[in-house]
C-alpha cells in the first residue's frame, strides 16, 4: 500500500469511527470515548477537517466535571460490549462517565492544531476550561510536588512495571465476579493478567464506595505513584497554556508557575540507581525497578539530562522499531504484552516533539521513520512489537491513524 493509500486509509478510520462529535479508539475493544485517545484524534483531524478536530476537544470537555477534573471515558451512549460499563463505575455523572482521568495533553495538542489551523475563537472558549483541569491536577493528584495516579489506568499506560510497587500493595482478592470483554477482541496474551484486573477493580471500588471524594481517593486509597511521565507531560502542558493566554490576550502567569514548581519538584522522582526519571510509589518511596518510555517524555517537558538520554539510548538501540514501553534488558519485558515492552506509535510522536524542540533532529527523524516502518507494514494498529514489528491490539485504531496524518507520514504532515 502506497503512502497515498494510507492516508486515504488513515482519514477513513477517522471518518468511520466518528460516533457525531467524537470518535471511539477503535470499535468492538473500546466503545466510548477516552480522554487522551480524543485529543490525539482531533490532531489527526486537524490535516484534513479543522471544523471536526475543534468539536472533538470540544465535546470532551463537555463532560468535564465541577471540580474541574476531565474523566478518562465519557459514556455517551449504552454498550455492554466494554467492561467496567458505567454502572460499574457509578459517578451518577450526566453523561456517565469515569471517576478517574487521564494524560493531560489536550493543551499540547490543542496548541499544535491551533498553529496548524487556526481556530483562535474557539481556543478562546476552551482555554477556561483546560486551565481548571491543570488546575484540578495542581490540587487533588499532586503529592511531593509532582503529578501522582491513584488508578494506573489514570496513567494511560495501564500494566507497566512503573506500576509494580504500588500494584503490590493493592488487595484485589474480594471483587466479586465479573467478566472481562477485552479478552474477547484481542489475544488474551496481549493484555493485562486477571490478577492486575482484580486490583484495577478494588480501585475502582474505593472510589465509588468514598462517592468519588478525589481527597480521599488521593489522601486515604489503595494506589498512590508519582508519575514521571504525566509531570513531563502537565509541564509541557502548563507551558503550552501559558503561550495561549499570551495569544488569547490572558494572563498565562498561573500555569507558567505551576509548570516551574513541577520541574522543581523532579528530583522526588529521581533514581539514582537507575540514572533516569521513574515512578515512585508516594506512599512508601518505593521507586519503579527499571526505565520504561515515561521517562523518555523529558524533552517533551524541556528537561535535559544526559546520564539518563544515554540509558535511553541503550534501551532504544536493543529494539528495531521505535521506544519500547519497558526496558529489553528488564528481567519482567514482555514486547507484545500491552504496556510491558511494546512501542506505542502515540507515545512516540510525544517524544518526537520532545526531540524536535531539542534540536535533536536526527533523532526525532529516526523515530519518525522506524515508526512509519511499522504502520506501511503492520496497519493502523493500537501498538507494535518493537522487536520484529509485529501488529498487537486493537486494529483500525483511532490515534494511530492521527499520528500517521499529523506526524509520522511527513510528507502528508
Amino acid at each position: 500500500m502506497s503512502d497515498k493509500d494510507l492516508d486515504a486509509t488513515a482519514r477513513d478510520i477517522l471518518v468511520s469511527n466518528d460516533r457525531g462529535g467524537y470518535t471511539i479508539p477503535t470499535k468492538g475493544l473500546y466503545p466510548f470515548q477516552w480522554n487522551w485517545d480524543s485529543a490525539f484524534a482531533a490532531w489527526g483531524f486537524s490535516t484534513f477537517d479543522a471544523d471536526r478536530a475543534w468539536t472533538e476537544l470540544e465535546t470532551l470537555f463537555s463532560a468535564q466535571w465541577d471540580s474541574g477534573m476531565v474523566p478518562h471515558i465519557v459514556f455517551h451512549k449504552e454498550d455492554d460490549g466494554y467492561f467496567p460499563g458505567p454502572e460499574v463505575w457509578g459517578t451518577g455523572t450526566s453523561p456517565a462517565t469515569s471517576g478517574i482521568s487521564q494524560p493531560p495533553v489536550a493543551a499540547i495538542l490543542a496548541r499544535l492544531i491551533h498553529d496548524r489551523v487556526g481556530g483562535t475563537d474557539r481556543l478562546r472558549a476552551l482555554y477556561p476550561k483546560l486551565l481548571a483541569w491543570h488546575r484540578w491536577w495542581r490540587e487533588c493528584r499532586t503529592v511531593h510536588g509532582v503529578a501522582c495516579i491513584t488508578h494506573p489506568w489514570e496513567s494511560g499506560r495501564d500494566n507497566c512495571p512503573d506500576w509494580d510497587p504500588g500494584m503490590a500493595n493493592v488487595d484485589g482478592s474480594d471483587v466479586g465476579a465479573y467478566q472481562r470483554r477485552d479478552t474477547g477482541h484481542v489475544d488474551a496474551a496481549m493484555r493485562p493478567g486477571k490478577d492486575d484486573y482484580d486490583r484495577y477493580l478494588a480501585m475502582v471500588q474505593f472510589g465509588r464506595a468514598c462517592g468519588w471524594d478525589q481527597a480521599t481517593i488521593r489522601d486515604d486509597g489503595p494506589f498512590l505513584m508519582g508519575d514521571p511521565a504525566i509531570s513531563f507531560i502537565l509541564i509541557r502542558a502548563n507551558r503550552d497554556l501559558a503561550a495561549m493566554a499570551a495569544t488569547l490576550g490572558e494572563d498565562g502567569s498561573e500555569p507558567a508557575l505551576w509548570a516551574d514548581e513541577m520541574e522543581a519538584a523532579l528530583p522526588w522522582l529521581w533514581n539514582a540507581d537507575l540514572q533516569a526519571y521513574a515512578a515512585r510509589d508516594a506512599r512508601t518511596g518505593r521507586f519503579a525497578s527499571n526505565i520504561s518510555s515515561g521517562a523518555a517524555l523529558a524533552l517533551l517537558a524541556g528537561v535535559e539530562n544526559a546520564a539518563m538520554e544515554a540509558k535511553l539510548a541503550e534501551m532504544w538501540d536493543r529494539v528495531t522499531y521505535g521506544i519500547p514501553s519497558n526496558d529489553p534488558a528488564a528481567a519482567g519485558f514482555e514486547p507484545r504484552r500491552y504496556w510491558r515492552g511494546p512501542t506505542w506509535p502515540v507515545v512516540n510522536a510525544l517524544i518526537a516533539v520532545g526531540l524536535a524542540d531539542a534540536g535533536r533532529h536526527e533523532d526525532e527523524a529516526r523515530l519518525r521513520r522506524e515508526t512509519a516502518a511499522l504502520i506501511r507494514q503492520g496497519g493502523f494498529f493500537e501498538y507494535f512489537d518493537p522487536l520484529d514489528g509485529t501488529a498487537c491490539g486493537g486494529d483500525r485504531f483511532t490515534w494511530t491513524a492521527a499520528i500517521w496524518l499529523a506526524w509520522a507520514n511527513r510528507e502528508a504532515a
